[in-house]
């Protein structure tokens, strides 16, 4: 009975979006080139979902002081928003994935720089690895 609500509940809310006319717009930063796997940014009644993005410059190169991978990182999101047409300031959400806790501390000095008062909500996750060598991925949730 529970499965049946539930399924039933996620069918009404997709109906009622579609008649309400709600859309999502792709939000891909110029210069980036389109992957087929995933979006940078969605952007759905105002509120925009940033894709996990990790410390690799325009070049695909990962700094090797990790505060840089840390700035690069949100740097990355910073041109997503600019793209939606939104700021830091804008973001309620974050959440972070290190692939070393011992880390914390270093990211979270960077982070303090980037996200000024009121700073989102954040969950970090300790990981055993990233896609990729870097050491760092964050995704954010953004509301104009």
């Amino acid at each position: 009975m529970r499965k049946w609500l539930s399924g039933t509940l996620i069918v009404i809310t997709l109906c009622a979006g579609i008649a309400l006319g709600v859309q999502k717009k792709i939000i891909r930063p110029k210069g980036t080139k389109p992957d087929g796997n995933y979006s940078q940014g969605i952007l759905v009644d105002g509120t925009l979902y940033v894709s996990g993005q990790g410390g690799e410059d325009a070049n695909g190169k990962i700094p090797t002081e990790f505060e840089a991978e840390v700035k690069q990182s949100l740097d990355n999101i910073g041109v997503v928003l600019k793209e939606a047409g939104m700021t830091p300031d804008d973001v309620v959400s974050i959440q972070v994935y290190l692939t070393d806790g011992t880390l914390f501390p270093r990211m979270n000095a960077v982070y303090r720089q980037y996200f000024k008062d009121s700073r989102p909500t954040r969950t970090t996750v300790v990981v055993a690895a990233l896609v990729g060598p870097g050491h760092i991925e964050i995704t954010a949730t953004a509301r104009k």
